[in-house]
């Protein structure tokens, strides 16, 4: 995934958000996530990919999800988008795949018989 750029979209208040940690993060290019020390100062210039699993598997614990990865979120996000009657263009835009029969997997197909 290195020197990928996705474009997400998001609710206006995740911009929002987003916005208030780059000003107080003191952000004006690069990722948008860094690490942060004890005494509460971002510092380098990003998260290990170990960083970011690390996260999502302690705030699925902590909601009770036993397994998860931070992969799940991907298809958890296509599988709602395809069980709102996402087209498969724009999935395959938002997952960032270059060809839409990347997009087009079983899984996928499987957010048909959940939302039924």
């Amino acid at each position: 995934m290195t020197g990928h750029i996705r474009t997400v979209p998001v609710p206006d208040w995740v911009r929002a958000e987003l916005d208030d940690w780059l000003a107080a993060a003191a952000i004006d290019r690069g990722r948008l996530f860094r690490r942060v020390n004890k005494v509460r100062r971002t510092w380098g210039d990003g998260m290990t990919v170990k960083a970011v699993w690390h996260i999502v598997k302690e705030s699925a614990r902590r909601i009770g999800v036993a397994k998860s990865a931070p992969h799940d979120l991907r298809r958890t996000c296509a599988r709602f988008c395809h069980a709102s009657g996402g087209e498969l263009e724009q999935i395959q835009f938002l997952l960032g795949h270059v060809s839409v029969q990347t997009t087009d997997l079983p899984w996928l197909q499987a957010a048909d018989s959940i939302s039924r």
